[in-house]
């Protein structure tokens, strides 16, 4: 699933190929699941003819923000990605599984070519993205319901260990609850863990001082470099946790020499090292 780091590469992305040129042709499908109640003719009413002032995300969602109201909204889902066709060949997130023979994008949920001739497309092969409408970031109920951003907005390190100190249920449970911070997912979560030495199933609460701060500076950190690099998996080093823990024919037994634990925890897959993590 696309975490912060994959969103707020698609949403440079989006900048760079929609920003400051009028829409000329909006393309998406008549999907239920895609708008929820809004009608398609609405969002093509909302994005024809409109320019593309700015790109905002929070936590895992994005939207562009327009000459006029309302704006566009959305989010990737599991398997949703953006990709820049202005150039040949097309710039892609996750592989050339989201073109067809032809070179043109499957699983088409937004097409739009501006005036300059750019185009960007909405890809998403499972149909868990999701599109609508809001008047803007401050009225969108989605937004409002979100915790600080974990890379633009992380609370300061008092505030981070407050917030922690009234949980009470296990650690990787929480810092997956996006009105606690916006944006981590499961690789994050599992990531900042490992490299702050704390195991995921502590109760929040239970965290000193010290162990709070060690968890907030590896969430920077691993924020700050993998935003850095655009996501690309290939450049994240190769001491992360995150090359070993996924299971199946692509996990590892060990890291280091040290037993990979796989638990569930907070519904979700858990990737540990309980000989490092305490």
């Amino acid at each position: 699933m696309p975490e912060l780091p994959e969103v707020e590469a698609a949403r440079c992305m989006i900048r760079r190929t929609l920003q400051g040129s009028p829409i000329r042709e909006v393309s998406l499908p008549d999907d239920p699941i895609l708008l929820g109640d809004t009608p398609p003719e609405a969002v093509r009413a909302a994005l024809l003819g409109s320019t593309v002032m700015e790109v905002g995300r929070k936590g895992k969602y994005w939207w562009l923000e327009l000459d006029r109201s309302p704006w566009v909204f959305g989010h990737l889902g599991m398997t949703g990605q953006i990709l820049d066709f202005s150039d040949e060949p097309a710039k892609y997130r996750h592989g050339r599984k989201a073109l067809d023979e032809n070179g043109e994008p499957k699983w088409l949920k937004l097409d739009l070519r501006t005036e300059d001739g750019r185009r960007l497309v909405f890809s998403d092969p499972r149909r868990l993205g999701r599109l609508w409408l809001a008047e803007n970031a401050a009225s969108d109920r989605r937004l409002a319901k979100l915790g600080p951003d974990a890379f633009e907005d992380l609370p300061s390190p008092e505030e981070f260990h407050r917030r922690l100190a009234r949980r009470k249920a296990p650690l990787k449970a929480v810092l997956l609850d996006q009105a606690f911070l916006a944006g981590i997912g499961n690789y994050l979560a599992d990531e900042m863990l490992y490299q702050a030495r704390v195991a995921p199933d502590r109760i929040a609460a239970s965290l000193s001082v010290e162990e709070t701060a060690r968890l907030r500076t590896a969430l920077q950190s691993i924020l700050s470099h993998a935003v850095s690099v655009d996501a690309d998996y290939e450049r994240f080093p190769t001491d992360w946790l995150f090359h070993h823990r996924w299971g199946g024919d692509k996990g590892s037994p060990e890291i280091g020499g040290r037993a990979i634990q796989r638990d569930t925890i907070g519904g979700r897959t858990t990737a540990w090292v309980p000989e490092l993590q305490r």
